[in-house]
């Protein structure tokens, strides 16, 4: 991969691609930079600032929501930020319509966006991606620690192919702190999150400092640390279903003679209270320094992500692991394992370096250049107790630059170009990936005209890319061409419009080259080499904003899909070497394979925020909030592992330095699932927290208590793939700390 580094560098310098996160619309107003309503009462960190008109350079969430062409984006920060931390960027965004998380553990979390996962979804680092092995499968985890960031963005809609092919379906923004984008007032600022939640024993710590050194350079220092047991759960570990088999089986078992083989069978279906094997341990460690000058800034980050977390066993099927004389897994002894379980557990590091710019241009026809590049090399390794089973190595390198137009009349916009290369290698017994690389560049222009109370905006987007694996003697090579255009128009406070847009995306190399068993899993894993470009066809209809003093956001949107790529469980059995064999096989492991057909979404998302009381300090506000799929493929059989109807209702009430929230949330049951996919009931979860900011007129000290699950109910979440043998946690209380000085 790195004969192509240079290369890429040259494209760079020519062209890189276009951060969506800088507010083109805020840059050509000034007037526009000012906080609204909404922002002035948010907690946010570095609450002191001079140089503030650099700030908006990052923020996805301040232009993004003046793009109907993007519409959907919503932001989590402040006190929502502390209010849902947790491990993974998946459990924390759970609560946003729309969203769901793939939770195979809670040490690996994906976000779903719409019923979008995986490869149609792009998780970013402040406009760039993390360059992980997250998307290869949901036993991976994502290498953000959220204790450490300033703010998540869940950019939806169909402009967001601007992030390139991979966020088909829509991206996660993370606007984390490692290279300062302002002059802290104070000679230092220091940011400080501390909690403990009674689910799974779980601590966690981080904190950042700041400081001016002078001459217009600002330094940056942030570290964490999270150690977490096993997980708490209402009832039973398995569902009915799987604990019906498991002790089936140990009938037989014991029929046969085999008791040791029946009385594990019986502990494994019997298992309830905790989910073995779900302990987490990470740390991290970021820091940057930039140099801000008049409009323009510059600046270089370098960070250590390290985690550590447990891989729940499967009971059904695939690697079955017991009890081995002399294997004990390396910090069994710290999270309370068996000794001489032979669990499996992956390990995962990964050095980031990353560069920024924003640098002034001047008034002509172009204001501003924006640019930003990332580097990582990121292992990740997967244990069978003690032993070594496959090793993951990743080298990734990305980088993008805007050129942002200064106004012409009506007309607004911005252009560049992206590149992005990833080198691939799976090391081991079951590495089911060939080793492959990946070659990305693209270019693209977003534009906006304004015709009074009307808007036209328009995206396109040409992107190519090269995926190869020596060791297989394969090179994929895929042109791709997307647009997507909206209008909209203001109708009082509500702003009313529809998008429409065409988008491919390339088959990514897990896609083409999967072919092994997957340890972590418990699957077989068969790509196709000869998978072609997926393409859709994409359309929503919005309504957003203020009817009275209520706040509304309506989305109903639709993809048609040509040659949509999924991984499809066949129903048959495998050994390791891919061979045919019986389901009761000792060797046996499921057989997943990935296919093409067309397929269709439907959804819609709605949200409305209610005043009921405002008076003085104090005010009552009621939110409501309805998120549902309906997903097929072109044979009629559901597309897999589809969020349910989710339904959620909170009262937030807020006097003096407290605020209270009541919450409820519903799931429905989803039995619209393919063959061989289990079916999963309706559950209904309630949350309350008291927030309490103990310093008059400084909200930037806050201490949240919490209880989520309050009657200890139990869920199992239909998007994922562990949801048979890992339920959602129990009742769990929580207090958090949260400091800006």
């Amino acid at each position: 991969m790195k004969k192509t580094f240079a290369g890429s560098l040259s494209l760079f310098a020519l062209s890189a691609a276009l951060v969506p996160s800088v507010a083109y619309a805020q840059q050509a107003d000034p007037a526009s930079e000012q906080p609204d309503e909404a922002s002035e009462d948010v907690d946010d960190d570095f609450h002191n600032r001079t140089n503030s008109s650099v700030d908006i350079v990052v923020s996805a969430g301040k232009s993004l929501n003046q793009l109907d062409v993007l519409s959907g984006t919503s932001v989590v920060e402040g006190l929502e930020l502390q209010r849902n931390m947790a491990g993974q960027i998946g459990e924390v965004l759970e609560s946003q319509p729309g969203v769901s998380g793939t939770g195979f553990s809670p040490g690996a979390s994906r976000p779903i966006l719409r019923g979008f996962g995986g490869e149609r979804i792009r998780v970013l680092t402040d406009g760039v991606g993390t360059l992980d092995a997250s998307n290869t499968s949901d036993d991976h985890a994502v290498s953000i620690d959220p204790l450490t960031v300033e703010r998540i963005e869940v950019l939806r809609g169909p402009a967001v192919l601007l992030y390139g092919s991979q966020a088909i379906g829509g991206a996660v923004n993370v606007i984390d702190k490692r290279i300062p984008r302002s002059i802290p007032d104070e000679p230092i600022h220091i940011d400080g999150l501390a909690s403990y939640d009674s689910v799974n024993d779980e601590y966690r710590v981080g904190a950042s400092v700041d400081a001016p050194l002078g001459g217009g350079f600002v330094a940056h220092l942030d570290g964490s640390y999270l150690d977490a047991g096993d997980i708490k759960i209402p009832g039973y570990a398995l569902t009915d279903d799987l604990r019906a088999d498991l002790l089936a089986d140990a009938a037989e078992e014991e029929d046969e003679g085999e008791l040791e083989e029946a009385e594990e069978l019986r502990e494994q279906a019997n298992a309830r209270g905790t989910v073995p094997n779900t302990f987490i341990e990470t740390k991290s460690v970021n820091g940057g320094i930039s140099l801000i000058r008049g409009g323009s800034r510059f600046g270089f980050g370098a960070g250590y992500y390290d985690t550590l977390y447990g891989v729940p066993e499967n009971p059904a099927g695939g690697h079955h692991h017991h009890e081995e004389e002399g294997d004990d897994h390396d910090g069994d002894e710290d999270h309370d394992h068996e000794e001489g379980e032979e669990g499996v557990s992956i390990g995962l590091e990964q050095f980031r370096a990353d560069f920024s710019s924003d640098i002034e241009l001047g008034s002509g026809f172009l204001g501003r250049l924006v640019t930003r590049v990332g580097y990582s090399d990121y292992t990740h390794t997967e244990f069978e107790g003690s032993e070594v089973g496959t090793v993951f190595d990743v080298e990734g390198f990305e980088g993008r630059a805007e050129f942002i137009q200064n106004p012409m009349g009506n007309l607004r916009g911005s252009f560049g170009g992206q590149f992005y290369i990833r080198d691939f290698a799976a090391v081991g017994e079951e590495a089911f990936v060939a080793p492959n690389e990946t070659e990305q560049y693209g270019l693209f222009t977003l534009q906006e005209l304004s015709l009074g109370n009307a808007q036209i905006e328009g995206a396109v987007r040409f992107e190519t890319t090269q995926a190869s694996s020596n060791v297989l003697g394969v090179e994929r090579n895929f042109d791709i061409l997307s647009g997507a255009l909206g209008v909209s128009y203001d109708i009082g406070g509500l702003r009313v419009g529809v998008n429409g847009s065409r988008v491919g995306r390339a088959p990514a190399g897990e896609e083409l080259f999967a072919n092994g068993p997957h340890v972590a899993t418990g699957q077989y894993e068969l790509g196709d080499v000869d998978l072609d470009i997926e393409r859709a066809w994409g359309a929503e209809a919005f309504v957003r904003g203020n009817i009275g003093p209520a706040t509304l956001n309506l989305t109903v949107f639709g993809s048609w899909f040509d040659d949509y790529i999924y991984l499809n469980n066949t129903g048959t059995f495998v050994d390791e070497e891919g061979a045919a064999v019986p389901a009761d096989d000792e060797e046996a492991i499921p057989l997943f394979n990935y296919l093409q057909q067309d397929a269709r979404y439907l959804g819609l998302e709605a949200e409305v925020s209610v005043p009921v009381v405002e008076y003085d300090t104090f005010s009552v506000i009621a939110e409501a909030s309805a998120e549902y799929i309906d997903a097929e493929l072109d044979d009629g059989s559901p597309v897999p592992r589809i969020p349910p109807l989710g339904l959620a209702g909170a009262l937030n009430v807020e006097t003096g330095p407290f605020e209270v929230r009541g919450e409820v949330e519903y799931f429905g049951e989803q039995n619209d699932v393919p063959a061989f996919e289990s079916a999963t009931d309706a559950f209904t979860f309630v949350n309350a927290s008291v927030a309490w900011r103990p310093l008059r007129g400084n909200k930037n000290v806050t201490l949240l208590a919490k209880v989520d699950n309050i009657f200890d109910q139990e869920g199992r979440r239909a998007s994922s793939f562990t949801r048979d043998y890992v339920p959602l946690p129990g009742r769990n209380f929580s207090v958090s700390l949260r400091t800006s000085f």
